[in-house]
């Protein structure tokens, strides 16, 4: 079996960070891993509180799995501090990780910042290098690259922008824009791949980015390529999104296992009632 590594915050109302990641790497049949950076009190309503972890612990976690299950594909969510961020790139160094996802988790859906304003630079020049792929959505690229982002040509133009901090992959995520129709948008420094797909009316979209950037990092652990890691991962977010959960009374989360109820007939709302 695969084994693939989550280094993320934790979420208590489990529908993003490493639970979300977790979840997702179940829906896609590897073996998960964890190392948490910060533990948070939060539910579909907001983040109330937040307790970053010494770097020291979380990068012993990631020594522990790294060195005696191994890796075969790694993502970042939720890194909060330079500290946190400089331990985690010496870890991926030591262990040699290279199909690392780098999420740039900078504020939560509720509005709550997760990442200091002086770890910025850290997460650009320490861990973008080392990155096979970053998946920034709009707001983060726009605070990355310094420009509003207002339709495709300026995608385009804030993927080479970030291509130029040294990951082998972009992959900028459209669903802020206004249209109907979502485009995202993968990029290796010279060809652009987009990939469309028509609004979902839900606000129950809690933990998308961190589902999504788990459903690649689990697909690269299986061996496919960035395009098919890319591709399979974006129609696993129609379903889960399609199927989100009305969970508490503010953002609920996607429906992480809804392929496999789907899968055996199962109403993917109601889940396990009649598995």
């Amino acid at each position: 079996m695969k084994r693939a590594l989550t280094i993320a915050g934790s979420d208590s109302g489990g529908g993003a960070g490493i639970q979300a990641d977790l979840k997702t790497f179940c829906a896609f049949g590897v073996y998960g891993m964890s190392s948490i950076t910060s533990i948070t009190a939060q539910n579909t309503q907001g983040v109330e509180a937040i307790f970053d972890l010494p770097p020291s612990l979380v990068a012993k976690q990631i020594e522990c799995v790294a060195s005696d299950i191994g890796v075969d594909a790694a993502k970042t969510g939720m890194l909060s501090n330079s500290s946190i961020i400089e331990a985690v790139a010496e870890e991926i160094k030591k262990f040699n990780i290279e199909k690392l996802v780098v999420d740039p988790v900078m504020v939560s859906k509720s509005g709550a910042l997760l990442l200091e304003r002086e770890a910025v630079d850290a997460l650009v020049h320490k861990l973008f290098p080392l990155s096979f792929l970053i998946t920034p959505n709009l707001p983060e690229a726009s605070f990355l690259v310094g420009e509003e982002i207002k339709d495709i040509s300026d995608m385009e133009k804030a993927c080479i922008s970030l291509k130029k901090w040294g990951p082998r992959y972009v992959l900028l995520k459209g669903g802020h824009l206004p249209e109907e129709e979502i485009v995202d948008i993968l990029f290796d420094g010279e060809e652009f791949i987009s990939f469309p797909a028509r609004r979902i009316a839900t606000k129950n979209t809690h933990g998308t980015g961190c589902t999504y950037s788990a459903a690649i990092c689990a697909l690269l652990s299986l061996g496919y390529s960035i395009t098919e890691a890319v591709k399979t991962a974006h129609e696993y977010m129609i379903q889960v999104i399609t199927h989100s959960l009305n969970l508490g009374k503010g953002f609920g989360p996607v429906n992480h296992l809804a392929p496999l109820f789907l899968r055996e007939g199962v109403n993917p709302e109601e889940g396990g009632k009649y598995w």
